[in-house]
């Protein structure tokens, strides 16, 4: 993303990103609750993405490789996808638990939504300064 967006809306966007990300994981899961021995996966980027945006315009990470973390700022951040340690096996080896996972669906898609509104605020507030405030001369 150009660097013309300030890091709000391009922590916005990758946080979109990451979110389908994890949407496709939990959907994945779901799809093979019945799978026998599929093992659960899980994607972890919050705390990434708190670590990226809590770094100072004023502070740069000096850095020996452009692809090194810190070089790029949220863009960055990916999701760390691992097998869910706090699955339970099933007998024939699944690690399942469904409405585990439509729950982490749902406060998935209601975290998605947030982004998406803070999104539409954040370019209605740049739309509103390029046309001088709003006032129609």
């Amino acid at each position: 993303m150009s660097s013309f967006f300030d890091p709000t809306i391009r922590a916005l966007n990758q946080n979109l990103n990451l979110r389908e990300e994890n949407q496709n994981i939990i959907s994945g899961n779901i799809a093979n609750a019945d799978t026998p021995g599929y093992k659960a996966k899980t994607a972890n980027f919050e705390h990434a993405m708190r670590d990226a945006m809590n770094t100072s315009e004023n502070i740069k990470l000096e850095t020996s490789d452009s692809e090194h973390f810190g070089s790029k700022g949220p863009e960055g951040v990916v999701a760390d996808v691992y097998d869910d340690p706090n699955g339970v096996e099933s007998l024939d080896g699944n690690t399942v638990d469904r409405a585990n996972e439509m729950a982490k669906m749902k406060e998935n898609q209601i975290l998605y939504n947030a982004s998406i509104e803070a999104l539409r605020k954040k370019i209605g507030m740049l739309e509103y300064g390029v046309s001088e405030g709003g006032g129609n001369k």
